[in-house]
């Protein structure tokens, strides 16, 4: 996908196959008019010849990071081939990076990804200052770099023709003295934005190619590809063990249920001290109508993302096993496909998930939290995490009370909850803390029942993200646990900064940066 290197000279320009350089400016400082340049900057334009001040003016260029203008020079012909820019890329691209923090880089890298789509060979002094904040400001600008440069796949991808579409720029040359450090930043930035290219890949797959067969299909074979241990359970085996939320919720549907986990253990030689087991649970519905309770059409639209979750907790295991982590990690995907017919599961019914817990069931469209419940249950009666996560786009409430750009996070834990905020600061992911309200416990109470999986309509609680998080927590025991709602920031309308449109992939990366850092 992409190759990134660190050269000490922009002699490189002088190189006829590279078709592109990307340079850095900044907003003018206080009390000053003119752009301020960045490493490199002010040397090509020395190198061409060109005022680049005054073309960031003309292109009315602020400086704002996101901000990218392509300059294309004409090929100097007779007489003109003493032109200054002789023998240099025709292209020089002016990347607005603001004040060059983590989140401003990563809009830095998708907009010269934008900028130079399609083209062989880049290069760019863009995040090439040097010093210790080096590494950070690489792999930032790689991540950016890399997740803008993402394009939905078609029926058509397999063509190389439509493979390159898809690409960025061939190779993307970072100038500057960097080292081991800027490498390894490099290539965790590249790991961790090809676990969000996994995940939006999955989830942009249509649903007449995705049911849950298909995604235990492409589970098994990423798990065996990466040395993975993968355990599929079929209907049988969900019957058998009494797994009675999956099989109520996949029973409407001629697609059957699955449940799959995708197991990593470090090597035997990973140091054992410190080592933690954290399992990953991600609601898997391939496909939600709503069920009995059917969606309006205009919500059924996107609905093929539904399995986001899954997604996430998929790439996040197959992320960790590519990075070596000291951790044990374990993805747990309950797949169904919400759909109805003359099997389907009723408002009225009372389901016993796994475990034994009984549930009185209100709205099907609230289908989410039941695999959960069976998922969850089972993680923390079989698996015996130490720290346990479901990851699910779960509720309208969610993004109704924060937006799209922030996840709604559930824990009891403060240290948990301080571990992933980092995470997320890290990453660019944001998440927003929520309460566990003990007083809305009533909610999801239940009169001929154990538990009511929504609250009575017209309940005089509302908080139906917190509802939710309080009717999972049921099902997890007495364990280290946290719940990430991410039906906001899972979807986006249009393309914005490293966001792309459909599937935005959001989850991974944080849940990598979190794996990363725990000790």
């Amino acid at each position: 996908m992409l190759a990134t290197g660190a050269v000490a000279s922009t002699e490189l320009l002088n190189d006829p196959r590279v078709d592109a350089i990307a340079l850095p400016v900044a907003p003018a400082a206080p009390d000053e008019s003119d752009l301020q340049p960045r490493a490199g900057t002010a040397d090509a334009a020395a190198r061409y010849g060109l005022d680049l001040a005054e073309v960031a003016e003309r292109a009315r260029l602020t400086g704002a990071a996101g901000e990218a203008y392509t300059l294309q020079l004409p090929r100097p012909i007779g007489r003109g081939a003493d032109l200054p820019w002789a023998g240099l890329p025709r292209r020089v691209v002016l990347v607005g990076v603001g004040s060059g923090t983590p989140d401003e880089l990563r809009r830095a890298g998708a907009a010269l990804a934008r900028a130079t789509r399609g083209l062989d060979r880049v290069v760019t002094s863009v995040a090439s200052e040097g010093g210790p904040g080096a590494p950070h400001a690489v792999r930032s600008l790689v991540e950016g770099y890399l997740l803008a440069a993402y394009t939905v796949p078609t029926s058509a991808s397999s063509t190389p023709e439509a493979a390159a579409r898809r690409r960025p720029a061939h190779e993307l040359v970072l100038l500057g003295r960097h080292g081991v450090r800027v490498a390894n930043a490099v290539e965790d930035a590249t790991r961790e934005a090809a676990a969000t290219w996994l995940v939006r890949d999955l989830a942009n797959t249509p649903s007449s190619v995705k049911n849950p067969a298909w995604l235990a299909e492409q589970a098994v074979r990423l798990g065996a590809e990466a040395g993975l241990s993968v355990q599929v359970r079929g209907p049988k085996e969900l019957a058998a063990e009494g797994f009675g939320g999956i099989l109520a919720v996949g029973a409407g549907s001629a697609s059957t249920p699955r449940l799959v986990t995708v197991d990593y253990t470090p090597a035997g030689d990973a140091p054992a001290r410190g080592r933690r087991h954290v399992v990953v649970v991600g609601k898997g519905i391939t496909y939600d109508t709503g069920g009995l309770s059917i969606k309006p059409r205009e919500a059924m639209v996107p609905m093929k993302t539904d399995m986001a979750g899954a997604a996430v907790a998929l790439a996040t295991v197959l992320g960790a096993a590519a990075a070596g982590s000291q951790h044990r990690v374990t993805a747990v995907l309950p797949l169904a496909e919400n759909h109805f017919g003359g099997a389907s599961y009723r408002p009225g019914d009372v389901l016993r998930l796994y475990g034994g817990r009984t549930v009185e069931i209100a709205n099907t469209d609230a289908e989410g939290r039941l695999v959960l419940g069976d998922a969850l249950a089972w993680a923390d009666a079989e698996l015996d995490p130490d720290v346990l996560i479901d990851v699910a786009t779960l509720t309208g409430a969610a993004s109704l009370g924060l937006g799209r750009q922030h996840a709604a996070l559930y824990s009891a834990d403060d240290r948990l909850i301080a571990a992933l905020e980092a995470a997320a600061a890290e990453s660019g992911e944001a998440v927003w803390r929520m309460p566990l309200v003990e007083e809305y416990l009533p909610a999801v109470r239940s009169h001929v029942a154990d538990l009511r999986h929504v609250p009575i309509d017209g309940s005089e609680f509302g908080g139906g993200s917190i509802t939710a998080a309080l009717f999972l927590r049921e099902f997890v025991g007495s364990r280290t646990w946290a719940h990430l709602d991410i039906a906001g920031p899972a979807r986006s309308a249009s393309d914005k900064h490293e966001v792309t449109e459909g599937a935005t992939g959001y989850g991974a990366r944080l849940l990598l940066r979190y794996l990363a850092a725990l000790r």
